[in-house]
């Protein structure tokens, strides 16, 4: 992770990004306070979200705005994809190959100078898919 030259490094930054990076979990901003107060026990919830949103806005890491539901944040900044789940709103990575040429097809379908895309794939997790089927059975 690298930071841009119009950001300096704090110790409040260094200890979101660390705790950040612990998990594939792609947490809510409220998540990502609850992680950061173990080792920060002082800061405020406006701080982590403020740093949060710097953070993305500036490419350190991704803010993911899926289905409707709360923003989420992600270390992980290179390109891929993310799975829903529609019953608990669990997010996941899921390695399905980045398709690098759908850019340049948008680009010329639309006449649009294209940057990127995000693609949200949507399911059922399987402990939600377990949970309902024990229910069927009881």
């Amino acid at each position: 992770m690298q930071l841009t030259p119009q950001m300096r490094l704090t110790t409040q930054r260094q200890i979101i990004l660390e705790e950040l990076g612990k998990v594939t979990s792609h947490p809510t901003a409220n998540e990502v306070y609850d992680m950061v107060r173990k080792r920060l026990p002082r800061i405020g919830l406006g701080t982590v979200y403020r740093n949060l949103e710097l953070m993305a806005e500036t490419g350190i890491i991704l803010k993911l705005e899926v289905g409707g539901t709360q923003k989420r944040f992600d270390a992980t900044v290179a390109p891929h994809y993310h799975i829903r789940c529609l019953s608990c709103g669990k997010v996941d990575d899921i390695e399905v190959p980045v398709m690098e040429d759908i850019n340049k097809t948008a680009a010329e379908i639309s006449h649009y100078e294209v940057i990127g895309h995000h693609i949200e794939f949507s399911g059922i997790c399987s402990e939600c898919s377990s949970t309902s089927e024990e229910t069927l059975v009881n």
